[in-house]
């Protein structure tokens, strides 16, 4: 008795246990995951923006008045890549609201109410409407249908309402920006000593001689690279050197195949289906119903996959024909005898020979050159070969000219039509045929039809199965289970002949990792707090596909290491050391380049007479070198300098001559691409100012 009243006591501690227990089962992700109350995090801000939060729930809800719009423009769901894309466009506008917002303000910048009215429906009409109420077969806008919308904007739901406000709302955001950009585009200004001094840079020239030792002529192994040396430059170069959190995964993936029992399954099935094909009294409705690819019932050869197009030859009516496979896909036919269309179809490759201006010399030109292309063909020449050698329409010259099925109904323009599709049988049009594109020399491939083919299609498409599926996930889930280590993981990996492959350095805002589209929630795994490195992760579920993984690298931008940019610092020193080698070697080396060539021995290059002005940037030989140019340019004629130290080796020039620019009275050329130079930057350079000076912290990749 003593033992059940123990027992009845406990009971009451005993079901409080269990329930807590079964609530951390059900919600511990949203409890203790990285983004949990419970660990002291904000896990409704988005980001910030000039101290400004931006909350989850307000940031969502933006989202979705963008999404519900799109998707009724386009008639169907948004896929997470066009999501993604809403997001970003979503908090451009809060950084376009809350960053630029204070600028607004202190010019006096804003959109009045008439205005918008005039955007709307008025005389100045935003792009935005012009987009959104033009007709698009006929590409003429419609004000009248602004004004009706307009007019039943109080009779359409809660939601349309909102997303007009929205709407009217960033058409004000766009225009006030627009109005700032001008403002500061007009301040830009280009003084005649900048148009002299570009001048000057395009059209002043030297002629030098240089003798250049490589960095890669010297062998790595003769110079010794210590981590003292890496920590030193990191710190003198650190602004070159910005931190960033990323992290590097490596991975093997367990690709879910279909089985061989999958697909002598699915054979089996088609089989089945070809039997009910037969005998069904409505063969069509039956084949949409079963079939896991829509074909139309009625199919031109122009329709047709290679291989239907020689089985169709030898159906009889009434018949069910197949299967035929075609990569994972089974397909069986029923069919149904011909009809004739109102259209026809033909296939034709052409060489097209374009004329550069429509004046008579320039077609003249271009007519004589078709015609010797024709002539080459007419006497035995490959069309194919003219085609992808003479063919001024690049897209289809890769092709051998081909430019696959077309009918009669303005596909093709009426000159290149009527031609194709007056000319009997196949063959080489014998003559040339010109249209607005220039002169085409044609080959019909397949003679003009109007024949259609009345084909009932069922195609089914072999897919693993769930007992497949299972299987290849055990597979994944005993290899994750016996990788407790980054050392497990890749001993695991070589024993069951998995490649391992490496993503570098993910931003956390990445979706993809390497070639996995979906690979969004292996990033969030990677950057989660709770993921330290050398973790080897569960199982994740990607396209066909399952993946283990692990963490083997991670850079924060607010502790940059040397590892971080370790095989980019290590490169840079070590040119600095082969570089005092060279120059040591070289100092006191006197008498002609050629000399001082044979001398150092070999690695040395000696370039002569190579022409150069301040707009190149480049040098025979030696490749990119602004440094070592800028240096050349500043040489009088005789002059030489170094042994120095460039961006690939090291040189020694001597000018040759100096060339300067002639005298001229007039700069406006000049002047005037300096001034669309710096007003077409005017955008960029805006937002990145602003964007610095707005302390944006973006927290969206722990959200989404």
């Amino acid at each position: 008795m003593a033992l059940i009243n123990k027992i009845r006591e406990k009971s009451g501690i005993a079901v409080t246990i269990i329930a807590v227990a079964l609530i951390f089962f059900i919600v511990g992700g949203d409890l203790l995951g990285p983004n949990s109350f419970f660990l002291g995090n904000d896990n409704t801000t988005v980001g910030e923006i000039k101290g400004k939060k931006v909350d989850y729930r307000e940031f969502q809800e933006r989202v979705d008045a963008v999404r519900r719009n799109y998707e009724v423009q386009i008639g169907r769901a948004a896929n997470e890549m066009e999501v993604s894309q809403m997001r970003e466009q979503v908090w451009m506008q809060y950084i376009a609201e809350l960053a630029y917002e204070d600028q607004y303000q202190q010019l006096g910048l804003k959109v009045t109410d008439e205005e918008l009215v005039d955007m709307v429906q008025g005389d100045h009409i935003s792009p935005a409407i012009l987009q959104a109420f033009t007709d698009p077969t006929t590409g003429t806008f419609n004000k009248d249908g602004v004004v009706e919308y307009l007019r039943n904007l109080k009779n359409l739901g809660p939601e349309q309402q909102a997303s007009w406000v929205q709407f009217e709302e960033g058409l004000k955001l766009d225009r006030t920006r627009q109005k700032f950009e001008n403002l500061i585009r007009n301040s830009v200004y280009v003084t005649k000593a900048e148009a002299e001094r570009e001048y000057q840079a395009v059209t002043a020239k030297s002629v030098i001689d240089f003798l250049y030792v490589p960095y890669y002529s010297v062998p790595d192994s003769t110079v010794k690279v210590t981590d003292n040396m890496l920590s030193d430059y990191l710190k003198k170069h650190s602004k070159q050197y910005r931190g960033m959190d990323t992290r590097t995964v490596q991975y093997v993936t367990f690709p879910i195949v279909p089985s061989k029992e999958d697909s002598a399954s699915l054979y089996e099935q088609i089989k089945s289906l070809a039997k009910e094909l037969a005998t069904t009294p409505n063969d069509s409705s039956f084949a949409r119903s079963n079939s896991d690819i829509q074909l139309p019932l009625y199919m031109s050869y122009a329709n047709m996959s290679d291989q239907l197009k020689e089985a169709v030859k030898t159906f009889v009516p009434g018949g069910v024909f197949g299967p035929f496979r075609e990569g994972n896909t089974y397909f069986i036919y029923k069919y149904g005898g011909t009809k004739t269309d109102t259209v026809y179809t033909a296939r034709a490759s052409h060489i097209l020979i374009r004329f550069d201006n429509p004046s008579d010399s320039a077609k003249e030109e271009s007519r004589k050159r078709a015609e010797s292309i024709l002539q080459q063909i007419r006497g035995g020449a490959s069309f194919e070969a003219m085609a992808m050698a003479s063919s001024d329409d690049q897209g289809s010259a890769q092709r051998g000219g081909d430019l696959g099925y077309f009918q009669n109904n303005g596909q093709m323009v009426k000159p290149f039509e009527d031609a194709v599709f007056s000319h009997p049988g196949t063959g080489l049009i014998n003559r040339l045929v010109e249209s607005q594109f220039g002169y085409h020399i044609i080959k019909v491939t397949e003679a003009k039809s109007n024949t259609l083919y009345r084909i009932a299609t069922i195609g089914k498409t072999i897919v693993p199965s769930q007992a497949t599926r299972d299987e290849v996930y055990s597979k994944a889930s005993q290899f994750a289970l016996e990788s407790k280590t980054a050392e497990d993981f890749q001993e695991n990996a070589k024993k069951n002949s998995l490649y391992v492959s490496t993503a570098n350095k993910i931003l956390e805002s990445a979706t993809n990792v390497n070639a996995i589209a979906d690979g969004r929630e292996i990033v969030r795994w990677a950057f989660s707090p709770r993921t330290s490195l050398n973790k080897v992760s569960d199982v994740f579920e990607t396209e066909e596909q399952y993946v283990v993984a692990v963490v083997t690298g991670k850079t924060d931008k607010k502790d940059v290491k040397v590892n971080d940019f370790r095989t980019e610092i290590t490169e840079k020193v070590r040119n600095q050391l082969k570089a005092a080698q060279i120059i040591e070697k070289l100092k006191n080396a006197t008498g002609e380049l050629e000399a001082i060539s044979t001398s150092y021995g070999p690695g040395a290059v000696v370039e002569k007479d190579v022409e150069i002005n301040l707009l190149t940037g480049m040098l025979k030989g030696a490749g990119f070198d602004p440094q070592a140019v800028g240096k050349a340019i500043g040489l009088k004629a005789g002059e030489k300098i170094g042994p120095f130290e460039g961006e690939n080796g090291v040189f020694i020039i001597r000018s040759k001559s100096v060339e300067p620019a002639p005298e001229i009275a007039d700069y406006t050329q000049y002047k005037n691409q300096l001034f669309y130079n710096k007003a077409g930057s005017v955008p960029y350079l805006i937002n990145e100012a602003i964007q610095e000076n707005a302390d944006i912290v973006d927290n969206r990749a722990k959200f989404y």
